[in-house]
């Protein structure tokens, strides 16, 4: 019982540390952000610590990074469709940008995930072994 809510604590700090990064880097960019990044920050920066722990001594860097830089166009590609398309909320609109995939996501901004995606790989990777004392492990 006791590593199961090791477990659930662990992966629900990381779940909110991602989404906060997440929300604060698009407040920083755009000058605004909306609750569903949260959500979405907090997915990808979990499926970077998959990424991690079952890719790290088969797969390069560059590859998980590419692998997560997938994840986060799809997360983001849902996302805008259910929240601008479906429910109209209208929070982002790359229509005018681009080679966009129905003002959802769009090139630019997709090169700039890149990066960020790196970055969420390599803040997982040490943040395992300072928070929760996991096995030293190599990129």
């Amino acid at each position: 019982m006791d590593k199961i809510l090791h477990s659930l604590y662990k992966y629900m700090l990381l779940f909110v540390l991602g989404g906060s990064l997440y929300y604060l880097i698009e407040i920083l960019f755009r000058g605004y952000s909306h609750w569903t990044m949260l959500i979405a920050g907090g997915l990808i920066f979990l499926y970077a610590g998959h990424q991690n722990k079952i890719c790290c001594r088969k797969t390069g860097f560059f590859r998980q990074t590419l692998a997560v830089w997938t994840f986060a166009l799809c997360i983001e590609f849902f996302t805008g469709c259910i929240v601008n398309l479906h429910l109209g909320w209208n929070i982002w609109d790359y229509s005018a940008l681009p080679m966009n995939l129905l003002g959802q996501v769009c090139l630019p901004f997709a090169l700039l995930f890149f990066p960020l995606c790196a970055a969420a790989l390599f803040l997982d990777f040490h943040l395992e072994r300072w928070l929760f004392h996991e096995e030293k492990r190599k990129f």
